[in-house]
């Protein structure tokens, strides 16, 4: 499994959850590991899409299920902002109900809620790493 000690660059990673003490968490995580910074946050696939468009993180790990603007939609719209940015989507659907729709979205990988916070870590690493296109774990 690649560790992002395996990366030499550092990795660059905007939070997008409408849960503030859930970024906290993913963002306490994450920066934890060499060579990964989360550079931004939003509370809405709206908002984040500005946050992109300004940062141009590696990653962006994207709730699906917020208000507004869901995650399904912001996925298109963040692409257009940042071609760049690897979308991985990180709801409390189960994977069949969304996973192809966020992969014809542009999105390179699916987690649900409540998996292992090292897969989470190693997605992001996985993601960054990725040309796109493929839907991962």
């Amino acid at each position: 499994m690649l560790q992002p000690t395996d990366n030499p660059r550092r990795i660059t990673v905007v939070l997008c959850d409408d849960v503030p003490a859930l970024r906290g968490l993913l963002r306490a995580v994450l920066e934890e590991q060499p060579g990964i910074e989360v550079v931004g946050e939003a509370g809405d696939g709206g908002e984040v899409v500005a946050v992109v468009e300004r940062l141009r993180p590696d990653v962006v790990l994207l709730d699906l299920a917020m208000p507004h603007v869901d995650g399904l939609q912001a996925t298109p719209l963040i692409l257009d902002a940042s071609p760049g940015t690897r979308v991985v989507g990180l709801s409390g659907f189960a994977r069949d109900e969304v996973a192809q729709q966020l992969l014809e979205a542009g999105a390179v990988a699916y987690l649900e809620k409540g998996v292992d916070l090292e897969i989470i870590v190693s997605t992001v690493v996985e993601a960054a790493a990725r040309a796109g296109g493929e839907l991962a774990a």
